[in-house]
């Protein structure tokens, strides 16, 4: 196949989007199909054998590591010249709304995927009134695709709910042979915490508005110190009041950390704490139950298609920090339960395979290419 990505976000911005971008773009290489990337600037000029064409933007008020990309006017002459099989538009706003546009224009088949709950992140930023305008822009553009993929059930439900139509679903895989107890090192956890034996609490991701992390400071400051110790993995903009908020005795920030640093980490540590409520999926809480981490979220889109309930940790009911804290308290105090969590979240994550995943959307690719062609033939 001959496919064409467009997206608003690219490396080397590293999140969930970009890490999957790079996982798929991977598995098209091996399978030797073509491909193109019409991305940000800033992005590498070639990844996995796909050349990457950057579009020049302006950063968003509420969440400058993401850009409003204008769509240079020579992208539409670059997508004719490569007729793609098929044009898939990543998380359209601006250069995904051209794309799609192009897409129509060139009568090439068009499929979309939903990644990111822009518009819930109004609240987080003070911006409430952009929620609902945010909502109907985003429908308006999806629903001109003949599919729009979630990562996850409860995320299709929310946007079927919402007027979104025609959804599917592209979950995520994980990588088990990175992301796998096996990377548990004792030395990190002298480092991180001063002490082998307390158990250390972890968080991956943006230390940002929208992930909620003040409840996590705030349900942190009801388990006991002397027995546990948090530790931040990321940065942010929210990262100077967390700092501030915990103090270094009781929490530790490592900023970024990738490959097999990210994953010493996750498996260094005991519990997995996960306060976002606005994610489409989790990838964090996925690459955590695959070390062997028991998880303690909220009960959230995306999150509670992950975690279950008492066998691989706990959703928490929304909002309520005290127990969000009991919760991560007796992971602490007991832990046979969380030896016993942890068997379970491990296998459940591992079964969970970038292959079969990466190959589901070639599916859903050949799906579309496929009626599309029946709709030109008829």
């Amino acid at each position: 196949m001959r496919i064409a990505l467009v997206t608003e976000n690219f490396l080397p911005k590293v999140d969930g989007v970009t890490r999957t971008l790079a996982m798929l773009l991977t598995h098209l290489q091996r399978r030797g199909d073509q491909t193109i990337v019409l991305g940000p600037q800033g992005a590498p000029r070639r990844y996995a054998g796909a050349g990457v064409f950057r579009a020049p933007g302006i950063p968003l008020p509420f969440y400058p590591e993401l850009r409003f990309l204008l769509p240079p006017p020579g992208f539409e002459h670059l997508l004719a010249r490569f007729r793609p099989d098929v044009i898939h538009v990543v998380d359209p706003v601006i250069l995904g709304a051209a794309g799609i546009f192009w897409a129509r224009r060139l009568g090439i088949p068009l499929i979309s995927s939903y990644h990111t709950n822009l518009a819930d992140y109004c609240d987080y930023f003070r911006v409430p009134a952009l929620a609902q305008p945010l909502w109907a822009y985003r429908r308006a553009l999806h629903n001109q695709c003949a599919m729009t993929l979630c990562p996850s059930p409860s995320t299709a439900a929310q946007l079927g709910l919402r007027g979104f139509e025609r959804l599917g679903i592209w979950s995520r895989g994980v990588d088990s042979q990175l992301f796998n107890p096996s990377q548990r090192s004792t030395a990190w956890r002298v480092r991180v915490a001063g002490d082998s034996a307390r158990a250390i609490i972890l968080y991956v991701g943006r230390l940002s508005y929208e992930k909620n992390l003040s409840a996590l400071a705030r349900a942190f400051d009801q388990v006991d110190g002397e027995r546990a110790h948090l530790v931040l993995v990321g940065d942010g903009p929210a990262r100077a009041e967390l700092e501030a908020a915990l103090g270094p005795r009781r929490a530790t920030f490592t900023g970024y950390l990738h490959g097999r640093a990210l994953a010493e980490a996750y498996a260094s540590a005991d519990v997995f704490a996960f306060p976002s409520m606005t994610e489409t999926f989790g990838q964090a809480v996925n690459e955590a139950m695959a070390s062997g981490l028991p998880v303690v979220a909220f009960d959230a889109d995306g999150v509670r298609d992950l975690v279950r309930h008492g066998e691989t940790g706990y959703l928490i009911p929304p909002r309520d920090i005290n127990a969000f804290a009991r919760a991560i308290q007796r992971l602490v105090d007991v832990p046979d339960e969380r030896a016993s969590l942890s068997v379970r979240a491990q296998a459940t994550a591992s079964a969970r395979t970038w292959e079969s995943v990466l190959d589901g959307l070639l599916d859903s690719y050949r799906a579309i290419i496929g009626r599309s062609s029946l709709a030109r033939a008829a």
